[in-house]
């Protein structure tokens, strides 16, 4: 999809001095307000800013003060994760 955004002339006189792509800060903005507030996963925010990593995603963020959304659910993947691992491991051995 894509969106197309106007904005008056006499909004944008001063920000095309202060920042040097209009359209990338507003997307960068516009992701990291999703993710804050939930709206956007990490995987979302990857996508919509075209980065090929979470590591890069992971950066963005760190950029611009936004901590990840690490809640119990994912706490709770990663132990499943570790433990498929653990199992595999102690298999080949």
């Amino acid at each position: 999809m894509q969106i197309t955004l106007e904005l008056p002339d006499n909004v944008t006189q001063g920000l095309d001095i202060e920042v040097k792509d209009l359209p990338r800060a507003l997307l960068e903005s516009f992701a990291l307000e999703g993710y804050r507030s939930r709206k956007l996963t990490e995987e979302l925010v990857r996508r919509i800013l075209g980065y090929g990593t979470r590591i890069q995603v992971h950066a963005f963020l760190k950029e611009h003060g936004v901590y990840l959304n690490y809640g119990l659910e994912d706490v709770e993947r990663d132990m499943q994760t570790l433990h498929v691992l653990h199992e595999r491991e102690s298999a080949q051995s």
